[in-house]
């Protein structure tokens, strides 16, 4: 006769086996649904492959004086505000000129880049340095009233800004031959126009010049900017479907805007400076480029100069470095001698590892507001099937309560879902959620670090890792969710009786997977790190 442990040892086996078999199949289900995300997420979009720069380039000497220019002498500043008129508008300008120096004096006005435009808080320095030289120096500011972050326009801001070189050319003590434009980062997509469009510009200064369209520089920056912070390899497939795609709510038509035709008309001479501490630049690809084009212009007279570790104003340790200041001021005050002397090229020595090139298109989520739009759906699928459900309940209550009051015999309870099937439902939609409200905490705490040049392994690296991690358990929840109602459906029962709660399922699990292939284009199911 067996003993008690004896007749139930069998039991125990058959219910560790049957665990066993049971987690072994949720393990593989979970590592199916993960592959099948991740190869959506592959063919969906394009990946991210930059070309090295096989030609690099290599500076004469390290030494960045202008070799004809002489030695620059020190006035006192004097300055006065001016007002330009535009086609529709009128803006302010601030004058800086030398006090005691006689003559007809050279001049220039800047030109704003990105995030810059008034007199008061940009070209400060530059503007003072060449005043103090003996150059005539004008900071208009930008106009607002037609650029925004979606619509620029850049020829026609190369029509304002020509208004400003109008005005200095005709300043008392001004030499109206001698004005020239000086300008900063996206500048450089306006200066080339005005210098084809306005033969009356003497020269030209492209100081961090993106030169590529703005889409191939913002996609170049980006690509610096993550391998700076060190990110892993799997985020770089965000570059080219965020920056290829058209941006929600339209816009944003500048991104292609081609300078190229108009550096091929710039017969003036041109000052073309980098520094070498610039990432969000090509420094070697837009010089070289610069070169080319004002050959086919037939213009020889290109100056190139790099500053060690310069960041992209120009700066070091957050002042604007001194040799610049004096480069520029003796090239401007030496033309048109220091147009073409020798070395053409020299200072620190330039590194640019990738090409900046076009940014490939994303094949089906390639339209912003499409993704968008996908989004916010799946996200009121998610949401608005538990309110449903909410409501239909208060109804069945409000009606059994009526009936109850005028004596009638009160309904059954309606139909429920089937033990375990709601808690996993709505598992799935928030963790859905909430990945996707982490991917995007994890973006936007990666730019930051970008832009400021910082590393934070925890938040790189664990963020993505718990981004990841979270996405992971969304897909073991929606596995424990189909297990469930198939084995709901064995037994003979309704996962979701009712036309309501049918509903409210499918809605739940419409929303969380839209989302969950949205992550996937993301990455966040590639596999590998």
């Amino acid at each position: 006769m067996l003993s008690s442990d004896e007749r139930t040892e069998p039991r125990t086996d058959t219910t560790v086996d049957r665990k066993g078999g049971r987690s072994y199949r949720l393990l593989a289900s979970t590592a199916l649904g993960i592959v099948v995300l991740a190869i959506l997420g592959a063919v969906m979009g394009p990946q991210w492959d930059p070309v090295p720069l096989a030609d690099p380039l290599t500076v004469a000497t390290t030494s960045t004086a202008i070799g004809d220019a002489a030695p620059v002498q020190t006035y006192d500043v004097r300055t006065s505000v001016v007002t330009v008129q535009l086609d529709g508008a009128t803006i302010d300008a601030q004058i800086s000129e030398p006090v005691g120096l006689d003559g007809p004096k050279r001049g220039v006005v800047f030109v704003h880049g990105a995030g810059t435009g008034r007199y008061d808080t940009a070209f400060l320095e530059q503007a003072h340095a060449l005043a103090a030289s003996g150059i005539v120096a004008m900071v208009p500011n930008k106009r607002l009233d037609t650029y925004t972050t979606r619509h620029r326009d850049y020829v026609l801001m190369a029509a304002d800004y020509d208004a400003s070189v109008a005005v200095l050319q005709a300043y008392p003590g001004v030499d109206p031959d001698g004005v020239g434009i000086y300008a900063e980062s996206e500048g450089g997509w306006i200066a080339p126009i005005m210098a084809s469009q306005d033969p009356t510009i003497a020269f030209v200064v492209l100081v961090s010049s993106p030169v590529v369209p703005p889409r191939e520089q913002a996609a170049f920056a980006v690509d610096a900017y993550l391998r700076n912070t060190g990110v892993p390899h799997g985020v770089f497939r965000a570059i080219p479907r965020a920056v290829g795609m058209s941006l929600p709510g339209g816009g944003f038509e500048y991104a292609d805007f081609d300078v190229t035709p108009y550096q091929r008309e710039m017969t003036q001479p041109v000052f073309v400076v980098y520094g070498t501490g610039d990432a969000s630049m090509p420094t070697i690809q837009g010089a070289e480029q610069i070169l080319r084009d004002t050959a086919i212009a037939g213009n020889d007279d290109v100056t190139v100069r790099y500053y060690e570790g310069a960041n992209h104003g120009i700066r070091v340790d957050g002042d604007v470095d001194a040799v610049f200041l004096r480069d520029l001021a003796g090239w401007v005050l030496g033309l048109p001698g220091t147009g073409d002397s020798p070395p053409r090229i020299a200072g620190a020595q330039p590194v640019q590892t990738y090409v900046a090139a076009p940014v490939p298109e994303p094949r089906w989520l390639g339209d912003g507001d499409v993704v968008l739009a996908l989004a916010l759906a799946a996200v009121a699928l998610i949401v608005l099937g538990p309110l449903a459900l909410l409501v239909s309940r208060a109804v069945e209550e409000a009606t059994d309560r009526v009936r109850r009051q005028r004596g009638s015999v009160a309904t059954a309870a309606g139909p429920r879902f089937a033990p375990g099937v709601l808690p996993l439902l709505v598992a799935l939609g928030l963790g859905a959620i909430l990945t996707v409200v982490g991917l995007v905490w994890y973006i936007v705490a990666v730019a930051r670090l970008a832009l400021d040049y910082e590393r934070n392994d925890l938040v790189v690296q664990g963020g993505w890792v718990a981004v990841r991690v979270l996405g992971i358990a969304v897909v073991v929840v929606g596995v424990l969710l189909l297990r469930r109602c198939r084995r709901v459906r064995h037994d003979g029962g309704q996962p979701s009786p009712g036309v309501v709660r049918t509903a409210v399922l499918w809605a739940g699990v419409i929303g969380s997977v839209v989302l969950l292939v949205v992550l996937a284009y993301w990455g966040v199911f590639q596999l590998g790190i």
